[in-house]
């Protein structure tokens, strides 16, 4: 997820803060102990998680109670495993086998899938455009030899230029979107998670939005575990993929985006 991966991808490599939060399962503890024994786990009868806490709308704090997308998904995930969830502040906290597992919008890459295992995906982080409503811009491509605004880091940097746009340095998010409003710039791409959760807290926005399509690799977003817990990666991918048949996943992203960022 282009926009904050910078974010995770380096807090992987870390050092860790802890901030613990525990969320009761309604299941046996017989049960809870079976699935400990043979996933392995940190502690009996529990999911640790390791996770940002600070990354709305995945996971962040709200009247200091531990909330987001990515808190209640770890919570319905360990419920269907038959555990409690744990969660603990992320930072590297895998590598030291401090955490289970780590749910925090991380990509699926080449490089990463060298070191760790992906879950099956539970976003499907997919580009878009955001430009004004009277803009001429009607497909992705039309921004060739626009100017566009970007953090120069990003993979949404890489594929403007790639697409003949000009880029226009920002800090972020927000000053990209500012300065496609105040038309300094023709737009600004990002993640269609990104957008949702911004248009839900900007219901009247002066924005529409362009998809990618074809001419932007679609992004799997999965929890990782390290490769001695491939049964865990199973049992978690399987939980996920119930979620998403019980409508679970869709519900959630409903609740946190505004939109369903979980489909294909």
């Amino acid at each position: 997820m282009k926009k904050w991966l910078k974010t995770i991808a380096l807090a992987l490599f870390g050092l860790a803060l802890t901030v613990t939060l525990t969320a009761c399962g309604s299941s046996s503890s017989s049960k809870s102990s079976s699935a400990s024994s043979q996933l392995d786990l940190q502690k009996s009868g529990t999911l640790t998680i390791g996770l940002e806490g600070t990354f709305q709308p995945y996971s962040y704090r709200k009247d200091g109670k531990l909330t987001g997308f990515e808190v209640d998904l770890g919570k319905a995930v360990a419920k269907k495993l038959g555990l409690k969830a744990k969660f603990d502040s992320l930072i590297a906290g895998l590598d030291v086998d401090k955490y289970d597992v780590v749910i925090n919008d991380i990509a699926e890459t080449a490089q990463r899938k060298q070191k760790y295992l992906f879950s099956t995906p539970y976003i499907y982080s997919k580009s878009q455009l955001a430009v004004k409503k009277n803009s001429s811009i009607n497909k992705i491509t039309d921004i060739k030899g626009k100017k566009v605004a970007q953090t120069t880091t990003s993979n949404n940097a890489t594929d403007a230029k790639r697409l003949g746009a000009t880029v226009t340095p920002t800090d972020g998010f927000q000053q990209s979107i500012d300065l496609v409003n105040q038309g300094r710039v023709a737009g600004t791409i990002n993640s269609r998670e990104a957008f949702y959760a911004y248009f839900k807290q900007n219901p009247k926005a002066n924005l529409k939005l362009i998809s990618g399509g074809s001419e932007i690799k679609t992004q799997k977003i999965g929890a990782i575990v390290t490769k001695k817990h491939a049964k865990l990666q199973k049992q978690i991918s399987k939980a996920i993929q119930e979620l998403r048949k019980d409508g679970t996943l869709k519900k959630l992203s409903n609740k946190y985006f505004g939109g369903n960022v979980t489909d294909k």
